[in-house]
């Protein structure tokens, strides 16, 4: 036999190319790692941003923030009952581990997720029931008719139940109280990158799964992903200008015109779906921290003074250096229910807080701590401190403790503390999201982010009514009327809205989305 060299040569070559034309490692930082990678057990952004790469979901928001198709290729409302979401699955998917994907592994995942150890339940609550009609088809029966059912699961992720079962976990991570299980450092989803290692807090290596069934629809660019979390802020900075990383999302204020000024880096920056804001335990009779025998937080006085005593504007000047808005709802203007009268933000006035302080009967102040996490929003522990400042002005005498996120968010969901920091993003767009994790009174299904101890009986039956009404304008009148309410009670104090930062190698083309969930499958090289 005889070969035409020519011929094999070129062969090769391009079989090289081919093989090597897309073959490009990326490494991203940010500040923190994710919680866990149990998908179910925990309702947090850098959590969520981790598990994308990983999972899908049955849609999701893409870089423009649109609703897109992810395993499920179409879904509707039941043509003989409103209250039945049909989700058509897509087929010929596979696990990581090669599991064939089919209708009952949606079924396995929509109820762990709504198992009472998992944050996203809060998502799920007017489900009541999830049912296979075949092996791509599934029917979500809800408590009457639920027109945000789609919205609420962006970040609902689909698992294998033959590989949870395989490994015990067929209920999700109890986080709060610590608990291990296989899903914690192990995952198995359908999504573009495969884990290849993981050492938490310190680096995770994922590789394109060439057996994706979006290859072929999305740039997939990237060959192997290095995720490495760095803390320190100037640390992370030194990395890309280094080259020792690639992205950095979430880019100091700081350093954002050092680094739109340095050779091969460029910034991309836009508004982010989350607000900063206090929160304050007002249900007890005495606070645990404080130094009084009462509870200050429960009267109205005192969280008006605070709320006049936070100097948003100076915080945006002299700690975001411009890179935030000053808010008075805990909603940014994309969302469904935003009301630019009520974000307006009042000039602070410590003379007016003082007065309302007196008339409180706490004219002497009183002391009392703010928990903060330190690696979780931008510039978190330097807003806490400035707001130490600003209080001490009204005669609040606040010791902070800052700490890393995985220990901040652990101990407020037992309760622990009496006043703290948390930032608020919306991912299905409408108030309904923020009423039934931050505002609905702390239940089983309800309320779980609702850590005031705040409880009014006409909010609830608002926040249930938003979810189930479907005549747009009645329903906007509801959020209307929630909204004010909670506002004319200062529930919490809003800090701003956090703007976004990414900086990169100028060679990358990759947009900030609003959602701060950075999608790599469609990030592309300029090269």
């Amino acid at each position: 036999m005889t070969f035409n060299k020519t011929l094999l040569a070129t062969a090769v070559i391009g079989a090289m190319l081919a093989s090597t034309a897309h073959a490009e490692t990326l490494r991203w930082t940010r500040s923190a790692d994710s919680l866990t990678m149990d998908p179910h057990s925990q309702n947090e952004g850098p959590t969520h941003s981790v598990n994308h790469q990983i999972f899908d979901t049955l849609l999701y928001q893409d870089m423009d923030v649109e609703y897109q198709p992810g395993l499920a290729t179409d879904w509707y409302v039941h043509e003989d009952d409103p209250s039945v979401w049909v989700f058509e699955i897509r087929e010929g998917v596979t696990f990581h581990e090669g599991q064939a994907l089919t209708a009952d592994d949606v079924v396995f995942s929509l109820n762990r997720a709504r198992h009472e150890h998992a944050d996203m339940r809060g998502l799920l609550t007017s489900i009541v029931e999830v049912r296979a009609a075949d092996d791509f088809t599934v029917e979500v029966v809800t408590d009457g008719p639920n027109p945000l059912l789609p919205n609420n699961l962006t970040n609902l992720f689909i698992m294998s139940r033959e590989w949870a079962e395989e490994h015990g976990v067929e209920e999700p991570q109890n986080y709060a109280a610590g608990e291990e299980t296989h899903a914690v450092r192990n995952a198995n989803g359908t999504g573009p990158f495969r884990v290849e290692s993981r050492e938490p807090d310190v680096r995770t290596v994922f590789v394109r799964n060439d057996d994706y069934w979006g290859i072929d629809h999305y740039p997939m660019e990237i060959s192997e992903l290095i995720f490495t979390p760095i803390e320190s802020a100037s640390t992370r900075v030194a990395a890309l200008l280094s080259g020792e990383v690639d992205l950095l999302q979430e880019t100091p204020v700081q350093d954002i015109e050092r680094l739109a000024q340095a050779d091969g880096i460029k910034n991309e920056q836009g508004a982010e779906n989350r607000t900063i804001f206090l929160g304050m335990r007002m249900d007890l009779e005495v606070l645990d921290s404080a130094d009084v025998d009462s509870n200050p937080f429960a009267d109205r006085r005192v969280r008006e003074a605070i709320n006049l005593a936070v100097d948003a504007t100076t915080i945006q000047r002299s700690v975001m250096r411009g890179n935030s808005e000053p808010a008075g709802m805990i909603a940014p203007p994309f969302v469904n229910g935003y009301s630019e009268e009520m974000d307006e933000v009042l000039p602070a006035d410590a003379e007016r807080a003082q007065e309302l302080m007196n008339e409180a009967g706490y004219g002497d102040g009183f002391r009392v701590t703010l928990n903060c996490s330190n690696d979780r929003y931008v510039n978190d522990e330097q807003i806490c401190q400035a707001v130490v400042s600003m209080l001490a002005r009204i005669g609040i005498t606040v010791d902070l403790i800052a700490q890393t996120r995985s220990l901040h968010f652990a101990e407020m969901a037992r309760e622990e503390y009496d006043f703290y920091l948390l930032g608020w993003g919306v991912p299905t767009m409408d108030s309904e999201y923020v009423f039934n994790y931050l505002y609905h009174t702390k239940e089983e299904d309800r309320g779980s982010w609702n850590f005031t101890g705040y409880s009014d009986e006409r909010v609830d039956e608002l926040t249930v009514a938003m979810g189930q009404e479907v005549d747009e304008e009645a329903r906007n009148e509801m959020i209307a009327e929630a909204w004010q309410i909670v506002h004319d009670e200062i529930i919490y104090i809003p800090i701003h809205h956090q703007m976004l930062t990414w900086s990169m190698r100028d060679d990358i083309d990759f947009q900030v989305q609003s959602e701060n969930t950075p999608h790599f499958k469609y990030l592309r090289f300029n090269n």
